[in-house]
């Protein structure tokens, strides 16, 4: 078993952070970076954009990292596989969010006016 690399840990917990943020964000709970400057608020369609777009680096890290394994360029199996873990986790996530938000926009289009 190799032993584990301090500074991966560090990066790995530095991404799952950031991924917090954001979603933390797109939920309109977060700080002065995803508000509006002119009136306080927070821009919800750039915290979705921001956290799909994150989303989308990481399938493409992982697809990249899964592609260099095949091709045997790299033989670090695990880190193929964390990174696919995590990009599978972000696009569970995703779902779950487009079905909250669907869930919500239909309750709100059925409420008597």
């Amino acid at each position: 078993m190799s032993t584990i690399d301090q500074s991966r840990l560090l990066q790995m917990r530095s991404s799952i952070l950031n991924q917090n943020q954001a979603l933390q964000r797109a939920a309109g709970r977060g700080g002065i970076a995803g508000a509006d400057s002119a009136e306080g608020t927070p821009d919800f369609g750039a915290a979705i954009s921001a956290a799909l777009q994150q989303v989308n680096a990481q399938q493409a890290k992982a697809g990249a990292l899964t592609e260099a394994y095949e091709r045997g360029d790299t033989h670090d199996i695990v880190s193929v596989m964390i990174e696919r873990q995590k990009a599978s986790l972000g696009f569970e996530t995703t779902l779950q969010v487009r079905n909250k938000l669907l869930s919500a926009y239909r309750d709100i289009m059925n409420m008597p006016v």
